[in-house]
């Protein structure tokens, strides 16, 4: 089978003739229709801090946002047979632990990063295996293709546990969004959908553009103003009840902190890059003194996903229109390498292999 294998951090990635994988007892192999290409898999492809003790050998395989047909089951498995429609939480869970078993199988003690640990080659492949099948993968409905399932992803699905489950947003809240890459316009969107007021920040009019598209009420050009939590806190007169950091670097993230209001919620999903080395310093006094909250999040428990499909099917949410391009396989290392620079607009998805 093909697959855009690792060859080196930074390195383009390669396409090569591999061996189809097989499913060990517990496992199904899944064959790829669709994988969103993550700024996860840049961090990785980049060695950033997160990733940086991971040893990734020539021939690894990123892509941790897939949706496809089970092609192949393992002797073990229960409940899912060849011909599902399928999706995989990007953070597989071993289905025992004390958090997959609390419903936080997205922080499982022993979870395993799809595609973003060398033990778990990811989905840029025409196929991928899923360890521990019955547990963590997750049947589609038929009503979501397979590109807005890779639409959904881990950003998707990270921003909706964030909003959702992790803050309290409430309708007419303010909140605000650092960064319109894929988390930040998911942000966005889901933001709108529960009735929140969505400041965007970029330093990019084409994103702030998609950003107004998805649900945006407001959008500040990073470049343009002295002070961007100053700003936000002229429109909303007196700073967000919820700011979210979707990029992760020092400034967004201080940003969003300093743009709250008392009380205020600051959620951080995007992950630092080198520059950062997985620390940002942060105005603690200030979160002291006006009681402001600072909370993580990082995909989405699998009991969970139905609610997002419920919404899906009722027209609240849209994850295809965080998709802005489909590409094939070979593209996948160019459109890495446009994230250096923050090129790239929305989600591409590859849906050609």
């Amino acid at each position: 089978m093909r697959a855009a294998v690792f060859t080196g951090h930074g390195e383009p990635l390669e396409i090569r003739e591999i061996d189809e994988p097989k499913p060990d007892p517990t496992g199904v192999v899944v064959e790829t229709d669709a994988c969103g290409i993550c700024r996860s898999d840049w961090h990785a492809w980049q060695g950033d801090p997160l990733w940086e003790s991971r040893e990734f050998e020539d021939g690894h395989i990123f892509g941790h946002e897939p949706a496809g047909v089970v092609v192949e089951v393992g002797d073990e498995v229960d409940h899912i047979r060849e011909g599902d429609y399928v999706a995989i939480p990007f953070n597989l869970g071993d289905g025992t632990c004390q958090s997959c078993q609390n419903g936080h199988s997205n922080i499982c003690d022993n979870r395993i990063p799809l595609g973003l640990v060398p033990e778990s080659p990811g989905a840029f492949a025409e196929q991928f295996h899923v360890p521990l099948a019955d547990f963590n993968v997750v049947p589609l409905p038929e009503s979501v293709s397979p590109v807005e399932m890779a639409g959904l992803g881990c950003r998707f699905m990270t921003s909706f546990h964030a909003l959702v489950h992790q803050a309290d947003v409430t309708a007419g809240d303010w909140l605000a969004v650092h960064g319109c890459g894929g988390i930040g316009l998911s942000a966005v969107h889901i933001a709108d959908a529960i009735g929140a007021n969505v400041i965007a920040v970029d330093l990019f009019d084409e994103k702030l553009e998609f950003a107004t598209e998805v649900g945006a009420v407001e959008t500040i050009n990073a470049r343009e103003v002295a002070d961007v939590p100053e700003e936000i806190k002229a429109i909303t007169d007196g700073g967000a009840e919820v700011s979210v950091d979707a990029l992760g670097i020092a400034e967004t993230c201080r940003n969003s902190v300093r743009s709250l209001r008392k009380l205020g919620q600051h959620i951080q999903i995007g992950l630092t890059s080198s520059d950062e080395g997985g620390e940002v310093s942060l105005p603690t006094d200030l979160i002291v003194a006006q009681e402001l909250q600072f909370i993580g999040a990082i995909g989405n428990p699998r009991p969970r996903y139905d609610e997002i499909f419920r919404m899906i099917e009722h027209g609240k949410l849209d994850p295809a229109m965080m998709v802005s391009e489909t590409v094939s396989l070979a593209q996948t290392s160019k459109k890495l390498d446009s994230m250096t620079d923050f090129e790239t607009i929305g989600i591409p998805v590859i849906n050609e292999f």
